[in-house]
């Protein structure tokens, strides 16, 4: 019953905190607050199960495929406790953030509570069935949390979050009937066997699309487009989540495609590995380019989720050699290790870093480097926790990035030695490994070069004015107690995570979950070859820093985004193919059946059939939203204008999209499409 009510019951407090906060926002507060609570206490109680040995599991069976199944062992157990911590956290800190707002909170924290009982839906999954449906509902409730501001850039945004999560979503779906079709089953402690008997070709292909589906919510290239934009017009608490714990539910899905599907299959392991390099490098290119402080934290996220899945790629290509089903390779296990390790130091710098953002964004209400450069010169607590933060993330050791990225270099290490031994991979695929490293190593620096950017120009520069440079020294106090107490523990956290006996414990404990019964191999933290490859990250990011940053990036003490506007995936490929090149297509195949009388009469017949189910679809929402307008969405007036009534969350969001009517209707239309067929497919599978 413990999963049962980390899954339901944030998912049933949500619309009733909606409801008390609309009586009284303390008690909306409380009752958020006693949620995360209990579900954290909850978390602290399964792991501690899952430690022990004991499996807790929970199904709800004649719904979907098999019901739907969830088990706590190893990895799920030890997520689901990052999960609730990371919401309890976010919560306490969102107390300040949010004083000053009234507006929207109610449905932010329905959502925000909904969205959790999601990720512990994906989290504590059995089954692929399970993860693939809260894998939807999480991403219609964090659709909010990205155009909560409804500016042009939220809405824009959140456009594109919602239309890469819901064609991914369909991808998903697809790659899992495959996949249903050719093991005859989609549970996660099943497939190993049943792909052993399946056909190869049949379940890489599922396995592709399934990739691809969970790579668009972990902000995998070339799916990545949504991450960048969504970050820095989201509220910082819901940031620190999406980076922290949204984009590891993706992963989460690769994860269990690699390990119970693909492992060892070396096409699978080579295309992975391919996109995880392109996403760690660009997205840490990215980074050193903007001059946005979240956008730099956001494109950072992406780069990072390059590393977890090249620890991944590495695992499942060490099986190449071992056989497929077996992870007992030292290469394997410590790739796997990090990997799982490495998601874990992830969740928690991003949790401290977008905090600290946060405090920036609602004392000052801008992001731009140039604006906040000297703001937190005096700022002694915020600068000691950036600082820890920074360089976390950049793998210096004594710190918990270190930890996991050798882990991730090692295991690299080890594929590249037993390669060469056994000649497994000749010639051009084994100097790609070589440079696979380099690449790692390079990203690493480049990590380390744009951390040093936001910190110098935050907390140690000048601000080009003198007046808004004297404004900032006057005010030493930028946050109240609870929110200092919150971002002090999250940098103790770090440091905790920097000790190599205690990751050696939660590695093992995570591990588990995968099949590797033996020991976690011997990992020597502060070994020479680790060391060595620490040094050389930190010292090709002080080189670009010094070299590349200062003096192009930064001339005449102004920071400068010098990236090429035309280097766009979403205006340069997506816009165009969806807009233009596809209705292109279809438009000259209608004028090919144009010509043929009988096809011509058979077209306009589904056309009129199509748009009969389209206008049914169109009305039937509308009805809908009307209501929820005369029920749960009731136009209230605000409190500090008692004159004036308030025009309602939904009109103004309409009202502001007015200026993109086009855009507005072709997203609308897509939500209703893909919602009619997840509906459809849903009933049929039901009645299967």
């Amino acid at each position: 019953m413990r999963i049962a009510f980390l899954v339901f019951f944030p998912l049933l407090c949500g619309p009733a905190a909606y409801r008390l906060g609309r009586r009284d926002e303390r008690w909306r507060e409380w009752t958020v607050l006693v949620c995360t609570a209990l579900c954290t206490a909850m978390s602290v109680s399964l792991t501690v199960s899952a430690a022990r040995g004991d499996v807790a599991t929970f199904g709800l069976f004649h719904v979907l495929v098999g019901g739907l199944g969830f088990a706590a062992t190893g990895f799920r157990a030890l997520y689901s406790l990052v999960t609730s911590v990371m919401w309890l956290w976010t919560t306490l800190f969102s107390r300040e953030y949010f004083a000053h707002e009234r507006e929207g909170l109610n449905a932010y924290w329905m959502f925000t509570l909904m969205t959790l009982g999601a990720t512990q839906g994906v989290m504590l999954s059995a089954d692929f069935m399970t993860t693939f449906a809260f894998f939807e509902i999480l991403s219609l409730t964090s659709f909010t949390w990205v155009v909560r501001e409804q500016t042009p850039e939220a809405i824009h945004a959140g456009y594109t979050y919602l239309f890469v999560a819901l064609f991914g979503g369909l991808v998903l779906l697809m790659g899992l009937f495959l996949l249903h079709d050719a093991c005859g089953t989609l549970s996660f402690a099943a497939l190993p066997e049943a792909v052993r008997y399946a056909d190869r070709t049949r379940v890489f292909t599922a396995a592709v699309c399934i990739l691809f589906g969970f790579g668009a919510k972990a902000g995998m290239f070339p799916l990545h487009v949504w991450l960048p934009m969504a970050h820095p017009v989201a509220p910082s608490p819901a940031s620190a989540l999406l980076s922290g714990v949204l984009t590891k539910v993706g992963v989460y899905g690769v994860l269990m495609t690699a390990l119970e599907v693909m492992y060892g299959n070396r096409a699978f392991g080579l295309l992975l590995l391919t996109l995880s390099l392109v996403t760690m490098f660009l997205g840490a290119l990215l980074a050193l380019f903007s001059v946005n402080l979240k956008r730099t934290l956001a494109c950072s996220s992406m780069s990072q989720i390059g590393f977890v899945l090249t620890g991944l790629a590495s695992a499942t290509l060490c099986g190449v050699q071992t056989g497929a089903g077996t992870l007992s390779d030292t290469g394997a296990a410590l790739s796997l290790s990090g990997t799982v390790l490495h998601m874990l130091n992830h969740s928690a710098l991003k949790l401290l870093l977008f905090m600290a953002a946060g405090v920036v964004l609602m004392n000052l209400h801008t992001l731009t480097l140039d604006d906040i450069r000297g703001w937190g010169r005096n700022k002694t607590v915020l600068k000691v926790a950036f600082a820890v933060g920074g360089l976390g993330l950049s793998g210096v050791p004594l710190l918990n990035g270190y930890l996991s990225k050798s882990m991730l270099h090692e295991g690299l290490l080890c594929l590249i030695e037993s390669s060469e031994e056994t000649g497994f991979f000749a010639g051009l695929t084994l100097r790609c490994f070589h440079a696979a490293e380099w690449v790692f190593l390079f990203s690493g620096g480049l990590t380390f070069a744009y951390m040093l950017k936001l910190f110098f120009c935050v907390f140690v520069e000048r601000n080009a004015d003198p007046v808004k440079q004297a404004l900032y020294d006057k005010a030493p106090d930028c946050m109240d107690t609870l929110s200092a107490v919150v971002i002090t523990l999250s940098a103790l956290s770090l440091l905790t995570l920097g000790q190599p006996w205690i990751v050696t414990h939660i590695a093992q404990f995570a591990v588990q979950s995968f099949g590797v019964t033996e020991s976690v191999p011997p990992f020597v933290a502060f070994g020479r070859e680790n060391l060595k490859g620490g040094l050389i990250s930190l010292s090709i990011g002080a080189a670009v820093y010094l070299l590349f940053v200062r003096p192009l990036l930064r001339p005449r003490g102004t920071y400068v985004n010098r990236w090429p506007s035309g280097l766009n995936l979403e205006t340069r490929l997506y816009a165009p193919l969806f807009a233009k090149w596809l209705p292109a297509l279809f438009g000259g195949v209608a004028r090919l059946f144009a010509e043929n009388i009988v096809l011509r009469r058979v077209c306009r017949g589904l056309y009129f059939g199509a748009s009969v189910l389209a206008r049914a679809m169109c009305d039937s929402t509308d009805a809908f939203i009307v209501l929820l307008q005369r029920t749960v969405f009731r136009e209230v007036k605000l409190r500090d204008e008692q004159e004036a009534v308030h025009i309602g969350r939904l009109r103004a969001f309409r009202r502001a999209t007015s200026t993109a009517l086009d855009a507005f209707n072709f997203s609308f239309a897509l939500l209703m499409v893909c919602l009619g067929i997840i509906l459809i497919l849903g009933c049929l599978l039901i009645l299967l």
